[in-house]
């Protein structure tokens, strides 16, 4: 018999279901118990992929039916190990959060009461955490744009209910609506008014309430709204937050945004940001202190190495060939791919598609190398700078473009197993070159007193080697690729 029940306004819902765990803090939890229950690596996997609809016989079909057949691999979806990491985080912090908000826990009834007389005395502040104890967190999700951030948690959202209906627990008259999940957008003029807004307006919209009409009009504040939505998402029950698109917060209101965000974690709402790379600065200071609330819930998606998971996803679109002389698979296609496409996952479906469907147009029904670079050429041509950029490896080429940005450091770091770890390290590197350009000679007999035989690939090696040669260090940092002739590339553009 399903469970599946509508509200008023037509929005689904779920009857509530309790399962119990095999840990016993779960199984004394409605709002936890109440979720789906935890299934293995092989389980998430399978709930999370998606197949097009393929019939070999549908190769025969008109060209004109064929060419919209084509579009279907934009459903394709192949889980990765990153994907499964996004399951577990996801998961893990709406769990967490809700241990601290057991609905028939004392501690936190004593809260909820207090929280709602101090909200009607005008006295509520929401850096305050009384005595109640948060177990909510924060989860980062930030990566190259193209490669299904979004994409990937609404896959993971879609196998989790977003409202969930009580009515009794354990023979008790339990009478709750419980938003498991709410996904906003954070807004391109980085106003918080607008994020609080949004908040109410999506409420409303899903459990058909009138939040917005009750608590809203045009001249209230940002600061009598707050209270109000820390004490809307404990009465709803609302397990996690997500904020969408976090690049779009520029500096000017970032500082008002993310105190918002430690406030609502503070006050026990979890909270999951998606982002690119440009919206890493942004966080980066106020997530240091979320992820010691939560241990490191961080998750980088730069683009995909050349490896077995891109091939894996190579294989599996391969299958859908809607041409009449459809193309065997060969790693050589694999190679070709990556080297058009960068690994952006996003690219690699689009330029097989697009591939497809000019093999058809063109009656040539045949997928090939010279076309498949003839489509890249033609549907990559606004895109290709960018590409340039990243296979350039040139920091200042990159910079050009916030959403490519590369969260790792450099391959020559890795090379001498020294990893920037915040600006302390970046300046002892910019001190040493510092100190090269200004005292080579002083610098050089230092280095004689210690070990002098310093590694390839260490910036000291080439700088020793360029004194011997009788060259600048500016020279020398030039032409090993630390540093990048501006000019060159300035005019390009």
């Amino acid at each position: 018999m399903s469970n599946i029940v509508f509200l008023p306004n037509g929005m689904e819902a779920t009857q509530a279901t309790y399962t119990e765990f095999p840990l016993q803090e779960f199984n004394e939890n409605p709002l936890i118990q109440a979720l789906p229950p935890l299934i293995d690596k092989q389980e998430i996997i399978n709930k999370l992929m998606v197949l097009p609809l393929f019939k070999k016989e549908e190769r025969n079909a008109a060209s004109a039916y064929r060419l919209h057949m084509v579009n279907r691999l934009f459903q394709l979806f192949q889980p990765l190990p990153i994907h499964i990491e996004v399951w577990n985080m996801i998961h893990s912090l709406i769990i967490q959060g809700y241990l601290a908000r057991n609905p028939f826990d004392k501690t936190y009834k004593q809260y909820l009461n207090a929280t709602g007389k101090e909200i009607i005395n005008r006295s509520f502040d929401i850096n305050s955490r009384k005595n109640f104890r948060s177990t909510a967190g924060c989860g980062t999700l930030i990566g190259f744009s193209g490669m299904g951030k979004s994409t990937t948690v609404n896959r993971v959202l879609s196998n989790m209910p977003q409202v969930i209906l009580h009515n009794e627990y354990r023979g008790q008259h339990y009478n709750q609506i419980q938003l498991v999940w709410l996904k906003l957008e954070a807004p391109s003029n980085s106003s918080l008014k607008s994020l609080c807004l949004q908040f109410f307006m999506k409420v409303d919209e899903i459990l058909g309430s009138n939040n917005y009409r009750k608590h809203v009009s045009r001249n209230t504040s940002v600061d009598s709204m707050l209270p109000l939505i820390s004490q809307l998402a404990h009465n709803i029950g609302l397990g996690l937050l997500i904020i969408d698109e976090t690049q779009h917060i520029k500096q000017r209101g970032a500082d008002q945004i993310m105190n918002f965000f430690v406030s609502l974690i503070n006050s026990g709402i979890n909270l999951a940001v998606i982002g690119t790379p440009g919206a890493y600065d942004l966080f980066g200071k106020e997530l240091r202190i979320t992820r010691r609330l939560t241990g490191n819930a961080e998750i980088i998606y730069n683009n995909m190495e050349y490896g077995n998971e891109f091939k894996l996803l190579m294989e599996t679109m391969w299958q859908y060939q809607w041409t009449q002389k459809p193309t065997p698979y060969k790693e050589e296609f694999a190679s070709l791919f990556y080297e058009l496409t960068l690994g952006i996952s996003d690219l690699v479906v689009k330029l097989f598609a697009y591939s497809q469907q000019v093999a058809i147009q063109t009656g040539k029904e045949e997928i090939t190398i010279p076309l498949i670079k003839k489509v890249a050429k033609e549907k990559f041509r606004l895109l290709n700078p960018m590409l340039e950029a990243i296979r350039s490896g040139n920091p200042y080429k990159i910079a050009k473009y916030e959403d490519i940005r590369k969260l790792e450091v450099d391959s020559y770091v890795d090379n001498v197993d020294n990893k920037f770890k915040g600006e302390n390290k970046r300046k002892q590197v910019v001190d040493t070159i510092v100190d090269k350009v200004n005292h080579p000679m002083e610098s050089s007999k230092k280095k004689e007193k210690r070990n002098n035989a310093y590694v390839e690939g260490d910036l000291r090696f080439f700088l020793q080697q360029g004194l011997k040669d009788n060259k600048s260090p500016y020279d020398v940092l030039l032409e090993n690729g630390f540093i990048d002739e501006m000019a060159d590339w300035i005019t390009e553009g």
